[in-house]
C-alpha cells in the first residue's frame, strides 16, 4: 500500500516538473476562470442585498422615530391602510425594532463600526409599502402627504431604481458567467493537453506497465491527480484574488458618503468564505475529471 502511494506521488510531481509551461498555463487560466466564478457569486449577493428591503413589490418604506410608542405606531399603519385604493393593505408589512435590528445587520456588513452605532433606542422602525397596480403615480402624492406626520421620520420611494439596478445585475451576471465558461473550458483544455503530453511522453513505460499486469486505474491515477492538483492551485490562487478585490471594493464602497444604500452591495465575511471553499471544491473536482478523460482516452487506444 505505501509503495503504490510512493508511486503516485513520485510520478505526479514527476509529471508537474516535466510539463512546467503547461501546467502553469492550466493553472493561471483556471485561477482567472474560478475567480469570476466567485466573483459572479459576490456580485449577485451584493445587488441581491441592495434589492433586499424593495423585495415582494415593495415601492414606498416609511421610517417611524424610535421614540415612537405604541398608539402612534399604530395611528401610522391606520393611516397607510385607510388608502386601499392606492396600496395593497393586505401586504403592508411592518418591521418592529428587531426585524429593523436584522435588516440593518445585513445592509451593513461592510461597515460594522456604523451597525454598532445602531440599538433598540436609535434604529428608526419602519412600514414597508406595496402599491396597488398602476397607482405608482398616486403612491408619489401618498409619500408627500406622509412626511409632515409627526414621528414620521422619513420616506423613501424606489420608483425606476428596482428595475435600473435589477437590469444591471443580469447584464453583469451575465458578462461574467459568460467569460468564467469560457475561461474554464480554456482551462479544463489545457489540463486535459498536460495530461496527453505527458502520457506521451511515458507511452513506453505505461506500454510495459500494462503487459506486467498494471490495471488502468493504477496507471491513471498519478494523472488524475496532477490534474486536482492543478485544479487546487488555481483554486486557492483564486481564493487570492477574491480576497483582494473584495477588500479593495469593500473599502471603495465604505468611502461613498450619504444615504444612498451602496453599503448593502458588500458582502459578509461568512458569505465570502463559503464561496471561496466552493471555489477551490469545484477547481479540485473539475482538474480531475478532465485528467481522467485524458488519461482514458489515450489509455483506451
Amino acid at each position: 500500500m505505501w509503495s503504490r502511494l510512493t508511486y503516485t506521488f513520485r510520478e505526479t510531481g514527476a509529471s508537474l516538473r516535466r510539463n512546467v509551461t503547461l501546467t502553469v498555463a492550466a493553472i493561471l487560466t483556471s485561477a482567472v476562470s474560478l475567480f469570476l466564478v466567485g466573483g459572479t457569486f459576490l456580485v449577485q449577493r451584493g445587488f441581491d442585498n441592495l434589492l433586499s428591503k424593495w423585495a415582494g413589490g415593495v415601492q414606498m418604506i416609511v421610517y417611524v422615530t424610535p421614540q415612537a410608542t405604541p398608539d402612534q405606531i399604530t395611528a401610522i399603519q391606520q393611516a397607510l391602510s385607510s388608502n386601499p385604493t392606492v396600496i395593497d393593505v393586505d401586504k403592508l408589512v411592518y418591521f418592529d425594532t428587531e426585524a429593523s435590528l436584522a435588516e440593518a445587520k445585513r445592509l451593513f456588513a461592510a461597515d460594522p463600526g456604523a451597525f454598532a452605532l445602531l440599538n433598540a433606542n436609535n434604529i428608526p422602525t419602519e412600514f414597508k409599502v406595496v402599491p396597488k397596480s398602476g397607482k405608482l403615480d398616486l403612491l408619489v402624492q401618498l409619500a408627500d402627504s406622509f412626511r409632515p406626520l409627526p414621528h414620521v421620520q422619513k420616506v423613501v420611494l424606489a420608483r425606476d431604481q428596482v428595475e435600473q439596478i435589477a437590469k444591471l445585475r443580469d447584464f453583469v451576471q451575465t458578462v461574467t458567467v459568460g467569460l468564467s465558461i469560457l475561461l474554464l473550458i480554456g482551462a479544463l483544455i489545457l489540463i486535459w493537453t498536460t495530461i496527453r503530453t505527458a502520457m506521451y511522453a511515458r507511452r513506453r513505460e505505461i506500454e510495459v506497465m500494462k503487459l506486467v499486469g498494471a490495471t488502468n486505474w493504477f496507471i491513471r491515477i498519478p494523472f488524475m491527480l496532477e490534474g486536482l492538483i492543478q485544479g487546487l492551485v488555481g483554486g486557492l490562487l483564486s481564493c487570492g484574488f477574491l480576497l483582494f478585490f473584495n477588500r479593495l471594493w469593500t473599502n471603495g464602497v465604505v468611502k461613498l458618503k450619504g444615504d444612498n444604500g451602496f453599503i448593502a452591495l458588500v458582502v459578509s465575511d461568512s458569505f465570502l468564505n463559503g464561496v471561496m471553499f466552493g471555489v477551490v471544491a469545484f477547481g479540485m473536482i473539475a482538474g480531475a475529471i478532465a485528467s481522467g478523460v485524458a488519461a482514458s482516452r489515450f489509455l483506451d487506444v
